[in-house]
């Protein structure tokens, strides 16, 4: 885990064009906590709000955490500072800064108040945006983060199994929500990755919907949308059912969902653009009855966070796809005021192609 860490704030430093003595990643409090911190760290638990890593060229990385964090920071490789009060904290961080000439901040992922901190503590340092360089080396997943990764899906796996054998007329759709819940932490993970979507009907149709009161009803699009969290990494997977018997209808909106999806997946290789993945998914669904009813981005990058260094499978996006990042990949069609279908799945490119991450049968299921 040591050169792991060590390889990783490499890599960073050379995916940068401009380059500065050393980066600081800065952690604010909770929603405001930067997933970089824990990829340059290999902390697995803790919050960490308030702290500062200082990473440098050559591997090294100084981390600086209040008493309260301080023994979860004795289990990783690096020059631990520990203060107690805010005066040996201004104290510490400036002695830090004060000589380098050109210090690397994640723009996208600091408050400006711990900004302009940083700049006053450094008045003469001129700070660089190193956002990018962050997001291009997390992209590429090391076996450390695939290990997570896998084990996390296979999880989502599990639950998602259990899921069928769980519908009962009228049941609310925050029981079932409850119950995918439950059964994450149940069964060894650490929290849902996300809010739990569980909609029926036509709330199916709303592609970000989480769950309320509806019941559910015979003939009713069911989809489940979930992902677990272990050890700080993620998994994302969607099923949709028919309770009941499925019409033809429905049949052929899950049968172009699920072609739509095998094209993503035999799309997706090395060297390939982002956007061709999410233009032949759209092309083929835009081909049949549902033209204009897929109205999101294919897929996502997935890791540390949900939406991984917010790189997506877009017609936008300009990412090449490259041997070991992982994405979830999931087309669906909607309809206003009847439902709608969306299939997802996780996926690793590989040299030829992709490895399937999440297993769940992906057939038409009608309970």
């Amino acid at each position: 885990m040591i050169l792991r860490v060590e390889k990783r704030v490499r890599n960073i430093f050379d995916n940068l064009k401009k380059k500065p003595d050393v980066i600081i990643i800065k952690n604010s409090v909770e929603p405001f906590i930067d997933d970089n911190f824990f990829y340059v760290t290999g902390l697995k638990q803790g919050i960490f709000e308030g702290s500062i890593v200082v990473l440098y060229p050559n591997g090294g990385t100084d981390l600086i955490v209040s008493e309260l964090e301080a023994e979860t920071a004795k289990k990783v490789n690096a020059d631990l500072m520990v203060y107690k009060t805010q005066d040996e904290y201004n104290a510490v961080l400036k002695k830090l800064l004060s000589s380098h000439k050109k210090i690397g901040v994640n723009f996208k992922g600091i408050l400006h108040k711990d900004y302009c901190k940083l700049k006053g503590e450094a008045p003469k340092s001129k700070f660089l945006d190193v956002s990018e360089a962050l997001m291009k080396t997390r992209l590429v997943k090391d076996e450390v983060e695939m290990g997570l990764i896998r084990k996390s899906c296979k999880l989502a796996d599990k639950v998602m199994e259990a899921v069928p054998d769980m519908l009962q007329e009228d049941m609310y759709e925050y029981e079932i929500a409850a119950e995918i819940d439950y059964l994450i932490e149940k069964n060894g993970g650490d929290e849902p990755a996300f809010k739990t979507i569980s909609s029926f009907g036509k709330n199916t149709a709303e592609p970000h919907y989480s769950h309320g009161d509806t019941r559910l009803k015979k003939g009713d699009f069911a989809l489940f949308d979930f992902g677990v969290c272990i050890k700080k990494y993620n998994s994302d997977i969607t099923r949709t059912f028919v309770f009941g018997k499925a019409s033809m209808k429905q049949k052929e909106m899950y049968e172009t969902v699920s072609r739509a999806q095998s094209i993503g997946f035999d799309v997706i290789k090395p060297g390939v653009k982002a956007s061709e993945v999410h233009d032949m998914v759209s092309l083929y669904i835009d081909s049949t009855d549902f033209k204009g009813r897929f109205i999101h981005s294919t897929g996502h990058s997935i890791g540390l966070a949900v939406h991984d260094g917010d790189a997506k499978l877009s017609t936008e996006s300009d990412i090449e796809l490259k041997e070991n990042m992982v994405f979830t990949v999931e087309p669906g069609v909607y309809i206003p005021g009847f439902g709608g279908v969306r299939l997802e799945d996780d996926v690793v490119v590989k040299k030829s192609g992709i490895e399937l991450l999440t297993k769940t049968t992906r057939e038409l299921i009608e309970i």
